[in-house]
């Protein structure tokens, strides 16, 4: 059985999907996966396990992908994204089983191109319980999945650096740059560890990484561009400890199940939260103290709420003390 599958979202969302890939390689494990997705998420296919082949959609890359789809004889076709995009992809695709979620239903011109829909209220779900939804046409059940990423070359031993990633596509995510510095200046102060300040090549993220290395204590911290998402991957799967704003890395550090704390603003984390133990979460809908209780229609809040203590507070919770031990990278 060849299998397509249609995932070209966002970074996040194609993490959230390897869960689902894990569960169809599980369950099918004579059939060939191929998975499609966007030019900006492709640097981290090396490090997606169970996938036969890819296929990369986006900007430039002209009718390549499309005569892959046209050609690859696909047996069933999951398109997780439901854009007019991956609805083409689909059309070219030419399968038996086109499988979608029943939201698309809405848009009629996309909707006939699909032949099994399937019930699976994105409100109320996590996303990647969500995206595991996608398989039950094809007999697999499964909920409460972690994501699954394997980095191509060995994931590093050490955990002796800290990661704080303070960027985010959204300027709306953005906590102050003055209140992270002086979370770096407690890092430093308490524990003593190397602190790398991760950015992308934005040119707001880039200013914004520096002005936190600014307000830092000298020589404590340096702020670091990862050439790709797998050597940014590599450097969030290493790191003693992760914190960072509502954006990929908090599924990147999750997938690894780094010790993190993820700080939400405007955004719900009931769909996004990472979910393993050593993870905090910090709404600023519920600034007081760490979110334990995930509602579907909980409101955001402006990021300026979460105070610089709690997330201090956080830090200790998962580090404890300079000499406490924590789980090497997996």
């Amino acid at each position: 059985m060849k299998i397509l599958a249609l995932q070209l979202k966002r970074i996040g969302d194609l993490v959230l999907t390897t869960s689902a890939l894990a569960a169809l390689r599980a369950g099918l494990p004579q059939a060939e996966i191929t998975l499609a997705m966007h030019s900006s998420t492709a640097g981290l296919f090396p490090a997606i396990p169970g996938v036969d082949a890819g296929i990369v959609f986006g900007p430039k890359r002209g009718w390549g992908p499309w005569q892959q789809t046209l050609t690859g004889h696909f047996d069933v076709v999951l398109d997780f994204t439901g854009t007019d995009r991956s609805a083409l992809a689909t059309f070219l695709a030419r399968s038996g089983r086109t499988i979608t979620f029943d939201w698309v239903r809405k848009k009629k011109l996309r909707a006939w191109l699909y032949r099994e829909f399937v019930a699976s209220n994105v409100r109320d779900r996590h996303t990647t319980d969500h995206y595991l939804d996608l398989l039950r046409p094809l007999g697999i059940e499964q909920e409460g999945l972690p994501a699954t990423l394997r980095l191509p070359e060995a994931n590093p031993a050490r955990s002796d650096y800290i990661v704080l990633h303070p960027g985010t596509a959204r300027p709306e995510k953005f906590w102050l740059a003055d209140r992270w510095a002086e979370v770096a200046r407690h890092l430093a102060q308490t524990y003593g560890l190397p602190i790398v300040i991760t950015t992308g090549p934005d040119p707001d993220e880039r200013k914004h990484a520096e002005a936190i290395l600014q307000g830092a204590r000298p020589g404590s911290a340096e702020v670091a561009l990862p050439k790709n998402l797998c050597a940014f991957a590599s450097l969030l799967a290493g790191a003693r400890l992760v914190v960072s704003c509502d954006t990929a890395a908090v599924h990147l550090a999750a997938a690894f199940q780094r010790p993190q704390i993820a700080l939400f603003g405007p955004t719900n984390p009931f769909h996004w939260r990472p979910r393993h133990p050593a993870a905090i979460v910090i709404s600023a809908a519920h600034p007081d103290e760490p979110l334990t209780r995930f509602e579907p229609r909980m409101k955001g809040a402006p990021m300026d709420r979460i105070s610089t203590a709690l997330v201090c507070r956080a830090i200790d919770s998962l580090l404890g003390s300079p000499s406490s031990p924590l789980p090497s990278p997996i």
